[in-house]
């Protein structure tokens, strides 16, 4: 599926629900000076589309105080395998397939460095994993930011309204 470009309307509503993530259509459509019609059609469009998809959770509010990267190396031909068994450990958050040393680059939460011991096991317990390496994060410096990518958007928008002005 190739990806689907957005409008400066479309970054203007996601920049609006990100800055306050609670608020109704009909205050976004008040905010945005928009018809409630045409924000509920957008919004319902940007979820269709996959570039809303759900909500933002804090791991370490729910008690997920140790964040680590797994690299894993597998062994010819066990990727998909090892990618199944990995879908099943709720601690896995994310799982890449990697250029480079390793076959597969995981994002794995444990509540403590005992427990994230206990999951690097579960990781282990498949056929097909040749070697890991974790490495534990110690503070974040920047948190996801997709949001530059949306004033992109936004900030081209008014640049070609200012150059056909």
């Amino acid at each position: 599926m190739l990806p689907t470009r957005m409008d400066a309307l479309d970054a203007r509503l996601i920049r609006a629900i990100w800055d306050t993530p609670r608020v109704g259509v009909m205050e976004l459509s008040r905010q945005l000076g928009l018809p409630r019609s045409t924000v509920k059609a957008r919004l319902d469009k940007l979820q269709q589309r996959g570039i809303i998809c759900g909500f933002d959770l804090d791991l370490r509010a729910m008690g997920y105080a140790v964040l680590a990267f797994v690299s894993l190396e597998i062994a010819q031909g066990q990727l998909r395998h090892v990618a199944e068994h990995l879908r099943e450990i709720p601690e896995v958050l994310e799982v890449y397939s990697v250029t480079g040393p390793g076959g597969l680059h995981c994002r794995v939460v444990a509540h403590t460095n005992d427990h994230l011991q206990s999951i690097i096991d579960r990781i282990l317990e498949v056929q097909g994993i040749d070697r890991t390496t974790t490495q534990i994060a110690l503070t974040e410096q920047l948190r996801l930011s997709v949001l530059p990518l949306v004033d992109l958007v936004i900030d081209s928008d008014d640049h070609s309204e200012q150059v056909s002005s």
